[in-house]
């Protein structure tokens, strides 16, 4: 068992790990050897850019979300030099990172709960997504 499988199965019982990956497949977003802080995450919540460990055909990777598939519940996992991994489904999507040596990845915004529903019935009509009508804001 390799040292990501290790991370994984940390991350699967929901704990926030903190480790050092090794390999040039994610530079210049992750060097080898940064320290990168890694938490469960919401499978479906996950969006193009951001990076997660993942399970792709038994392998456990660090890498870069490249596509969302959400009708099917699964995500395209690739390196940061445009080789695609493969697609998984949202049950091999175990972690977010969260920051690389200590510095938070860029914000997330806020997600959508459906249109005009909820705490979003009064959102501001500047607020977009791509899955309804405005509801979240733009990066």
């Amino acid at each position: 068992m390799g040292m990501l499988d290790t991370q994984a199965d940390r991350i699967g019982r929901g704990e926030t790990v903190e480790f050092r990956p090794t390999g040039g497949s994610m530079v210049p977003l992750v060097h080898s050897r940064q320290r990168v802080l890694v938490a469960p995450a919401d499978p479906a919540l996950v969006e193009v850019g951001d990076i997660v460990l993942a399970r792709v055909s038994g392998t456990v990777y660090l890498h870069l979300v490249s596509a969302v598939d959400l009708p099917r519940r699964r995500v395209q996992i690739s390196n940061n030099h445009g080789r695609v991994n493969g697609w998984t489904g949202h049950d091999r999507v175990l972690g977010i990172c969260l920051a690389v040596d200590g510095i938070p990845r860029p914000a997330r915004r806020p997600r959508c709960a459906g249109p005009r529903s909820g705490p979003w019935a009064s959102r501001p009509a500047a607020w977009t997504c791509s899955r309804c009508s405005p509801c979240t804001p733009t990066r």
